[in-house]
């Protein structure tokens, strides 16, 4: 008989079966210490949330009162400045919400005449709707925060006058017509700052609606 050789291979298996053994210990060790940091993350990020600006500018050559702008918007209007043939701009509305990160923001509202012109009055609002598909952090190549808008639309009924009713007894009354607009992208800002999303370009009268964008992550 070989004794020696068959000794060799029973010690041979018992340390394979005994390294085998620590090893996994190891391994579901240090899995179970991964897990609760890899929860702790997810959940952490699953509680976050971001204030959202949007703010809508007119652009005109009409003459129209001089309103201040807020601080936040300087910068945008200096580059709308140097690079839009318009006289004035003035601020028609402001829009802030808050959505959870990788969440989404959908709203519809009746606003006051957008468009100083002949048609604007109290009977003839504008019909408004923004949404985003999709409002989630993320990190560029050179790890710098940013917030990406995925399916972001804006569109806005504008009442547009288009001609002039005309009675025997009766004053002339203007023709309406609402005129759609609107802007589909998809968009990515640096955190905290405001960027110009797009312009969209409504009525005879040549003036423009511009978007404007910003959010950041909440304070509380």
């Amino acid at each position: 008989m070989n004794l020696p050789k068959t000794s060799a291979r029973i010690l041979f298996v018992m340390l394979l079966l005994m390294f085998s053994s620590q090893g996994g210990q190891v391994l579901a060790q240090a899995s179970a210490d991964a897990s609760p940091q890899t929860s702790q993350a997810e959940k952490k990020d699953d509680e976050t949330n971001l204030d959202t600006q949007l703010y809508l500018l007119v652009a005109t050559n009409q003459d129209v009162d001089a309103a201040k702008m807020p601080a936040s918007l300087e910068s945008v209007i200096r580059q709308l400045r140097a690079s839009l043939p318009f006289k004035n701009y003035r601020l028609a509305a402001t829009l802030i919400n808050r959505v959870k990160n990788d969440g989404r923001l959908s709203l519809r509202w009746v606003g006051g005449p957008m468009m100083a012109s002949a048609a604007a009055s109290n009977g003839t609002p504008s019909f408004n709707e923004f949404r985003v598909n999709t409002v989630k952090l993320v990190q560029d190549a050179g790890g710098q925060q940013l917030v990406r808008m995925d399916g972001f639309a804006f569109g806005t009924r504008i009442p547009i006058q288009t001609g002039t009713a005309l009675a025997s007894n009766a004053p002339a009354a203007p023709i309406i017509n609402y005129e759609s607009t609107g802007l589909n992208t998809d968009i990515s800002m640096r955190e905290g700052e405001a960027v110009i999303v797009g312009t969209l370009n409504v009525g005879p009268s040549g003036d423009a609606i511009i978007l404007v964008m910003s959010a950041r992550r909440t304070l509380k």
